[in-house]
C-alpha cells in the first residue's frame, strides 16, 4: 500500500513581551527545505494552503488554538475567506507586493464588519498604505539598523493609531529584543524565539475535499438536492460522471440532460447516496489499491443487505457503517477521528468500535467473510440472528461481491 502524499507546512511563534506564544504565521511549504519554494506565486501558495491544510487539518490543530497570522495578496481569495475560515483567532495579513488598493481596501471594509482582523506586512512607510492603516489590527515591521529607525516608526504608528499592535519580525538577538520592548513594541517575531517549524501531514487534494464535503452530507437524514448540485457544479470530473451514471440508469433510452440539477433529480437519493459514498472511496483513496476500494463497497452493500429485513433506514444504516469502516484504511485515519469527522451516532460509533449489537454483529460476519472465516461467520451470526441459515449468508456474499465490481465499474471507469 503507497503512502499518502505529504503536505507541509511550517509556522513560526509570535511572542509578547513576557516571551509567551500569542500566535503562530503559517507559512507555505512545499517539501521538508524549510524555506518558501521557487517559482510559485503568493496567490499559489496561499490558494495551496488554505485547500491542503487549513480547511482538511483545521486551522486551530495547526495553531495549537492559539491566534494565526495567514498570508494574503490576492483579492479574489480574500472575498472567499468568509466561504472558508471563521473570524475567530484569525489574521489576515495584507503582504507587501499586494496591488489595487482601492479594490482591497474596499473588501478589507466588509470582512471588519464580520469581525475579520487585518495586519500590514512589512511595512515601508510607502504613502499607498495609509488608506488601509485605519484598518489595521497590526502592522509588521521588518527590524533595521540601526535599530532607532524600527522603534522610532514604531512610535509614530502607536501615535497615530492608538490601537494599534506592532509586530517587529527578524528578531535575532537579546539585545534587539529588550530594546524593542523597552520602546513599547507588543509583539515580537524572529530567529531569536524560533526558527519555523516544520509540520506535515496527509494531503487530500482540493477536488477530493468535494467529495469529502458531499460525504458528509449523505450522513443527514433527507439529502439537500440544492446543496449537492452546486457542489458537483465546481467539479468538472464529478459533473461528467453524474451525466455517465445517468447514461448508465438509462439504459439504451438515453435521457437527454439539460443540467445538473436535472441529472441529480433523475437520479434521485438513494442513487446520489451510493454515487458520493462510492466516490468517496475511490477518489479519497486514489493513491490505495483497488481492492481496498472493493472491499469497501462489498462490505457496506452485505450489511445493507443482511439488514434489509429490518426496514430501510436499518439497511442504510448499516451501508454507511460499512463504508465506514474502511474509509479509515482509504485516508490513513483511526476509527475514532473518522467517527468524529462525521458526526456518527451512538448506534454506528458502537458497531464500529466495538462490534455492539445487531449492526456490530453485521459488521464482524462481513470482516469474516472477506477472511473467508466461514466458521467464525457461522457463529457470529448464531449469536445475532440465529434462524438464518448459513446458506443465505452465502448468497448475500455473492450478491454484494458482484453490485462491488459492477458499481466500481460504473463510477471509475
Amino acid at each position: 500500500m503507497t503512502k499518502p502524499v505529504t503536505q507541509f507546512i511550517a509556522r513560526q511563534a509570535i511572542l509578547d513581551a513576557s516571551k509567551q506564544i500569542f500566535a503562530y504565521e503559517l507559512l507555505y511549504r512545499d517539501s521538508d527545505n524549510n524555506a518558501f519554494p521557487v517559482g510559485v506565486t503568493d496567490e499559489q501558495a496561499t490558494g495551496r494552503m488554505f485547500f491542503n491544510s487549513l480547511i482538511l487539518v483545521g486551522k486551530d490543530k495547526l495553531v495549537a488554538n492559539h491566534c494565526a497570522f495567514i498570508n494574503l495578496s490576492d483579492t479574489t481569495l480574500l472575498q472567499e475567506i468568509p466561504r472558508l475560515l471563521k473570524p475567530d483567532n484569525l489574521v489576515l495579513e495584507i503582504v507587501e507586493r499586494s496591488q489595487n488598493i482601492e479594490e482591497l481596501l474596499a473588501i478589507v471594509k466588509t470582512l471588519r464588519k464580520q469581525n475579520y482582523k487585518f495586519a500590514l506586512d512589512d511595512y515601508d512607510k510607502d504613502p499607498r498604505w495609509e488608506p488601509l492603516l485605519p484598518y489595521m489590527s497590526y502592522v509588521k515591521l521588518e527590524l533595521e539598523h540601526p535599530i532607532l529607525k524600527t522603534t522610532t516608526l514604531a512610535k509614530k504608528l502607536k501615535r497615530l493609531y492608538p490601537k494599534l499592535k506592532i509586530v517587529v519580525e527578524r528578531i535575532e538577538t537579546y539585545e534587539d529584543f529588550n530594546y524593542l520592548q523597552q520602546a513599547g513594541v507588543d509583539l515580537f517575531q524572529g530567529y531569536f524565539f524560533a526558527k519555523p517549524e516544520m509540520l506535515t501531514h496527509g494531503n487530500v487534494e482540493p477536488s477530493k475535499l468535494v467529495v469529502f464535503d458531499l460525504l458528509k452530507s449523505t450522513t443527514r437524514p433527507n439529502l439537500n438536492f440544492k446543496e449537492i448540485e452546486s457542489k458537483i457544479a465546481k467539479d468538472l470530473s464529478l459533473t461528467a460522471r453524474v451525466l455517465k451514471l445517468v447514461n448508465a440508469h438509462s439504459g439504451l433510452d438515453k435521457q437527454e440532460m439539460k443540467s445538473i440539477s436535472q441529472a441529480v433529480v433523475y437520479l434521485g437519493e438513494d442513487t446520489l447516496r451510493q454515487f458520493i459514498r462510492v466516490l468517496a472511496l475511490s477518489d479519497l483513496g486514489v493513491d490505495k489499491p483497488s481492492e481496498l476500494t472493493k472491499f469497501g463497497l462489498m462490505r457496506a452493500q452485505f450489511m445493507s443487505l443482511f439488514l434489509a429485513p429490518g426496514g430501510k433506514e436499518m439497511a442504510e444504516q448499516g451501508y454507511l457503517i460499512g463504508l465506514m469502516s474502511i474509509l479509515g484504511a482509504v485516508l490513513d485515519m483511526d476509527l475514532n477521528t473518522v467517527i468524529s469527522e462525521f458526526s456518527l451516532d451512538s448506534n454506528s460509533s458502537g458497531a464500529l468500535l466495538n462490534y455492539d449489537g445487531l449492526l456490530g454483529g453485521a459488521l464482524k460476519i462481513a470482516m469474516a467473510i472477506e477472511e473467508n472465516n466461514w466458521q467464525a461467520a457461522e457463529s457470529i451470526l448464531a449469536e445475532v440472528r440465529p434462524a438464518t441459515p448459513i446458506s443465505s449468508i452465502f448468497e448475500l456474499a455473492e450478491q454484494s461481491r458482484t453490485y462491488a465490481d459492477d458499481v466500481f465499474a460504473v463510477v471509475s471507469g
